[in-house]
Order: structure tokens, then C-alpha cells, then sequence
């Protein structure tokens, strides 16, 4: 058997394969993906030995007793299992500008910003310069595989539609921002070498431009330009995605005009954009017509097929909560193959897909063992009527049991993921539950079941049953006046519009003879909208990728008919019941919605400012 040794693959050895050719550099990443998934723990020892001799005398790790040790049985004993808010008054010093070896022997480069959430603000994830070189090697993987299935991408273009969003700088001056704009902003992409697998139609000028606007329009702009070339589309996530069509839907007049004269609409003003895209743009006549002649029909069913006919799959991620947008996908692209390529956040790239073209349903992702060292949580599910009020859906409990390694997973148990990084973080809760769906070589491939605590998501957006609550409490205030008084409430997020929204339903008692004026229950909206986190408020106010949230206001007794519902038709028990904070079950959502008499939407956009309010002050 090969040693750990020979299964990791540097930055250089990443800068060979892209010299190869396609097939030869095909079958180098098809071996590597062998080789460190048949000695998946031998890896995993040599990663964690890697990480602690680099790191093994920082100040978090000598403060908990490591003594300087590397090997696996004593780090497990004497470093403790972690959340991020146990972790939080390091990261903030290093954030005020300590340099000591605090978290990691290497310099911090700079945080990456999670679109969870810790007291409203996006929390922040240590990252050093070299992690950028593991990204791009997971990148470098994707297409092999995919080619396995998909022959002849290479002789096409990718439609993706990629963005950038906001960054800050901590008060030391070190850069936040999110771990996709980070990338899209490094060498890796910028000044990747050709390779026909990121032959992409958007020019990179396009991609990097910070205005959501422009950034749309030009990609849009030159994906249409060049239809016949595209072979597969896509965006990061199903959300993304659809935006973009709904873009078109709304745009494709203007966007017509540009093809058939040649020239770029003058709201597009970003000069490197305008000449990334003069390079591309030509008048096309006919191109326009043909693009006119198919928005103009009235259905946008299988319009990417009709606009894009030689598209063979659509790559988005649409598991966790983005499955929501599956029905969406299959109306416009007449039911295309969906793929899901990769398993990342911000704490660390973990995982790829090897059947991509699986449904949906089935993605399973295989754990790369040369990223991190990775530990896993056992957690317990249920099926009853749940809290959220989705029969059906799973909750998780923890278990006492110890954590246990990558290889010694037990097929179809749910795990938390726990994992130790290069960039500082140890034994460190993901959040993530994760269900062994079977191995491959001694690598365990996991289903993504869901995300700890949430109970709504947009997009990047994670809010949670308590930060909901606290922002209900908050809004109920303006209803005092008017002596009435919030009987009960629950939640759903209404995918069924672009972008989507968060929708509440509310039961009120007025004991007053007049009603609360329609002007009070939209400031209602918009003061729930100013109580949620960061991330919420800034798809709102600037990426604009969530909808104004809107309060239904539901006959009485309302709730009265949802416990009757959920005791005689899901088998919830009357002395256990307690109404949903979110639902999710379509027949009960039609419950609610029979009974709505009136909506109200948020007036405008809620605040928000780039930044981290967290740091200002020192622990």
C-alpha cells in the first residue's frame, strides 16, 4: 500500500496537470481521487500530524495542554470539541491586530466571512495563503469526473454566472470578505492558464465587477452572444441561478437591442467591463431576432434548451435547502440533468461529488482526505411532527458518544462535522449533518442532510428559530398602540417568486374596535427585516437576492385549525404540540394560506453596512 506521502498533491504538482494534456491530465486527477480515498486514513494521520508540527506550540493549543505532542490519541484528548463563539476571542485579537502565533504558526491573510451567523454579524474564518492552493486543486478535479460522464466538454463554453460581493477590513487592516470573492480575486482565477474546462463566456472584467448590475447584464450579455458555444451553465447556487434567468425575463429587450446593433447599454459604465465585452459583442441581427422571437412567446418553459440548445446539464448547488429550487430549474430548462459538483464553506473545502449526474435527491459527496482532518459528531434523527412542522423532515440530537474518525463512519448514521484546519481551526463544529450514503475505497460518501438551527434560507441566508423570534418580539411592539396583540405566528421562505422571500403568517387579537392601519403592520415587516443578521440584511439592501419579507395576516382560530390538522392527519401528540416556527409541508402551508385575509410587505430595504460590529470593542 502507497504512503499518506504519496497522495498529496502540492501547488506545483497542480501547475503540472493544467500543462498536460486534457487526457493525460484527466487520468493524473482520476488517480490522485484513487489513491487518497483507498488510504483515506493514512492521510488523515499525516494531514493532522502536518497541522500540528507546524502549529503544535501557538497559543490555543499549548493553552489546552498539547505540549507540543502531534500524535492523533493525545490530540484527541486533550483538545476540546468547539463552536464558533468558543473560538471568537482569539479570532478577535488576531482581527485587533495581534500577531502572535495565536491560532496558527502561519500569518493569518486575511478572514473568511460565513454566511452563518454569530450575534447578527457573519462570522469570521482564519485563512492563510496556501489553503487558496487546496482550491485549486478540489477545482482542478471537477471536470475530470464530469468528463467521465459528459464527453466533450472540452470543446465548449461554461455560462456561469459568478459574482463578487462586499468586503471590509478588520481594524488591523486585514481583509473579510467571502471565501467565493476571495478566490474569484486571487491568481488562481484571475490569471489561470487556458484550459478548456474554464473556458468560461463571462470575461473575468465581468465577473470581478462590484456592481450586481452591470455584472449581471454584461454576463448575461455575452452568454447570449455566444449561445452555440455554451455546453453547460450554471451558477454556485440554484438561487443564483434562477435570478439570472429572471434577469433575462425582465431585461431581454435591452439586452436584444445590444446584440442587434452591437453596442452596450450606456447604464453599463464600468470602463474594463465596457471593453471586456466590446471584445465579444458584434452586431448580430439575426442572433437578436432569434432571441426575441423566443421571449416573446409568453412560457418560459425549457427556455435555457431553446436559448442555449446545446446545454447537456445545469451546475448548481441544489442540496440542503437550495433543493427548494429544483421544480424551478426543471420549468426552465425542460428537466435538464442537475449536477453538484463539490462540498465547501468557509471554514474548508471538504468534499466532490463522483456521480455527478446522480438525481438530486442522491448527491453523495466523497470527503477528500487531504484537505483537513476530519472528525465526526454522532447525532440521533426523529421523524415526528417536528417543531418546524414538516412531517416528515428530521430532527437531530447529539449523542455522548466520543467522536469518531473519517474511516470508521457506520453506513446510513447522521453525523455533525467537526473538523481541524491548516488555517487554525481544531476539532471545530461545522454545523453541518451529514448521512453516510457508502464508501468509496475507504473514503465514506456523505448526503448533506441539513444545517443545524435553521429554520429560513433564501440564499446564503441563515436564520435561525431564535433570531426569528427575537426579531417577531421586536416588530409586535408597534401593534401596542393599537391595543391588539400577536396571538400566534409561523413562517415559511416563499420560493414561488424571484428572488424569494420570507413570508410570516400572523393571528392577531385586536381588542379594539378598529384595525391596525395597513401602515403599521409594513413597518412591522421592515422592523423584523432591521432585527435579522448581517447576512439577511445585505441580500436585501445590496445583493438583492432576497425579496421584501411579507406578513399574512390569518383569520382567528387559524392556529386552532393547524393543531387539529397536525394531530389528526401527521400524528402529533395534543400534549406534546407546539406551533411551528417555520413550516415546510405543502399541505399545511395551504392550510394557512386559505385562511389569509390580508398581506403586507416591508417598504423598503433594511440598513446595512459592510463591516464587522463585533470588532470595534476588545475582550
Amino acid at each position: 500500500m502507497q504512503g499518506a506521502q504519496d497522495t498529496q498533491l502540492t501547488a506545483h504538482d497542480t501547475n503540472n496537470i493544467v500543462t498536460m494534456t486534457t487526457k493525460e491530465r484527466n487520468q493524473k486527477a482520476l488517480e490522485f481521487i484513487e489513491q487518497v480515498t483507498a488510504n483515506a486514513d493514512e492521510v488523515q494521520r499525516s494531514v493532522l500530524a502536518e497541522i500540528l508540527g507546524r502549529s503544535a506550540h501557538v497559543e490555543y493549543l499549548e493553552k489546552h495542554g498539547l505540549n507540543g505532542r502531534i500524535n492523533r490519541e493525545h490530540f484527541k484528548k486533550v483538545i476540546p470539541v468547539v463552536t464558533y463563539e468558543d473560538v471568537f476571542p482569539y479570532i478577535q485579537r488576531i482581527a485587533n491586530g495581534d500577531t502572535s502565533p495565536i491560532l496558527c504558526s502561519r500569518p493569518i491573510s486575511e478572514f473568511l466571512t460565513s454566511s452563518g451567523t454569530s450575534g447578527g454579524e457573519r462570522k469570521l474564518m482564519p485563512a492563510i495563503e496556501e489553503e487558496l492552493e487546496r482550491k485549486a486543486l478540489m477545482y482542478s478535479l471537477l471536470m475530470p469526473i464530469m468528463d467521465q460522464f459528459v464527453p466533450g466538454l472540452e470543446h465548449g463554453k461554461g455560462m456561469y454566472f459568478l459574482f463578487i460581493k462586499s468586503e471590509s477590513k478588520t481594524p488591523s487592516g486585514i481583509l473579510a470578505r467571502p471565501v467565493l470573492t476571495s478566490y474569484y480575486k486571487s491568481s488562481y482565477f484571475k490569471q489561470r492558464p487556458y484550459d478548456p474546462y474554464t473556458n468560461y463566456t463571462s470575461p473575468n472584467e465581468t465577473v470581478l465587477c462590484p456592481d450586481s448590475y452591470q455584472s449581471m447584464y454584461s454576463q448575461m450579455l455575452c452568454g447570449l452572444c455566444q449561445n452555440m458555444q455554451v455546453i453547460r451553465v450554471g451558477s454556485v447556487f440554484a438561487s443564483g441561478f434562477i435570478r439570472a434567468i429572471k434577469f433575462l425575463e425582465q431585461h431581454w429587450e435591452v439586452l436584444c437591442h445590444d446584440i442587434r446593433t452591437g453596442t452596450l447599454n450606456i447604464q453599463i459604465t464600468d470602463s474594463s467591463v465596457r471593453e471586456s465585452v466590446m471584445r465579444i459583442l458584434r452586431p448580430d441581427p439575426r442572433l437578436a431576432d432569434f432571441i426575441e422571437e423566443e421571449c416573446r412567446t409568453g412560457s418560459w418553459k425549457g427556455i435555457i434548451i431553446r436559448l442555449w440548445p446545446n446545454t447537456k446539464y445545469i451546475d448548481v448547488i441544489v442540496t440542503g435547502t437550495m433543493a427548494q429550487y429544483i421544480p424551478t430549474i426543471d420549468y426552465y430548462s425542460n428537466d435538464l440533468p442537475i449536477v453538484c459538483t463539490m462540498y465547501a464553506s468557509s471554514e474548508c473545502y471538504f468534499g466532490i461529488n463522483l456521480n455527478p449526474m446522480c438525481n438530486p435527491s442522491e448527491v453523495a459527496y466523497s470527503l477528500l482526505p487531504n484537505m483537513a482532518y476530519f472528525e465526526f459528531l454522532p447525532v440521533h434523527s426523529s421523524d415526528e411532527f417536528s417543531s418546524d412542522g414538516s412531517h416528515g423532515e428530521h430532527h437531530h440530537e447529539e449523542t455522548t458518544e466520543e467522536l469518531v474518525d473519517l474511516v470508521d463512519v457506520k453506513l446510513g448514521q447522521e453525523y455533525e462535522l467537526v473538523v481541524t484546519t491548516y488555517s487554525g481551526l481544531y476539532r471545530y463544529r461545522v454545523g453541518d449533518i451529514l448521512r453516510v450514503a457508502g464508501f468509496k475505497h475507504k473514503a465514506p460518501q456523505f448526503n448533506f442532510v441539513c444545517r443545524k438551527n435553521v429554520a429560513l434560507s433564501i440564499d446564503s441566508d441563515k436564520t435561525n428559530e431564535v433570531e426569528l423570534h427575537n426579531a417577531v418580539k421586536n416588530a409586535v411592539n408597534h401593534l401596542l398602540q393599537f391595543g391588539a396583540s400577536l396571538t400566534e405566528y409561523t413562517s415559511y421562505a416563499d420560493t414561488s417568486t424571484i428572488p424569494g422571500h420570507y413570508v410570516l403568517f400572523w393571528e392577531i387579537n385586536n381588542s379594539d374596535t378598529a384595525p391596525v392601519p395597513p401602515s403599521t403592520l409594513s413597518d412591522c415587516c421592515l422592523a423584523i427585516e432591521e432585527s435579522l443578521n448581517s447576512v439577511y440584511r445585505q441580500g436585501r439592501a445590496s445583493d438583492h437576492s432576497i425579496g421584501p419579507l411579507e406578513i399574512r395576516v390569518v383569520e382567528d382560530g387559524t392556529f386552532d385549525k393547524l393543531m387539529d390538522y397536525a394531530i389528526s392527519q401527521l400524528g402529533a401528540s395534543i400534549n406534546q404540540y407546539k406551533t411551528p416556527r417555520c413550516v415546510r409541508y405543502a399541505p399545511i402551508i395551504e392550510l394557512l394560506n386559505s385562511r389569509v385575509v390580508a398581506s403586507y410587505f416591508s417598504p423598503k430595504c433594511p440598513t446595512w453596512t459592510p463591516g464587522h460590529r463585533q470588532l470595534s470593542t476588545t475582550k
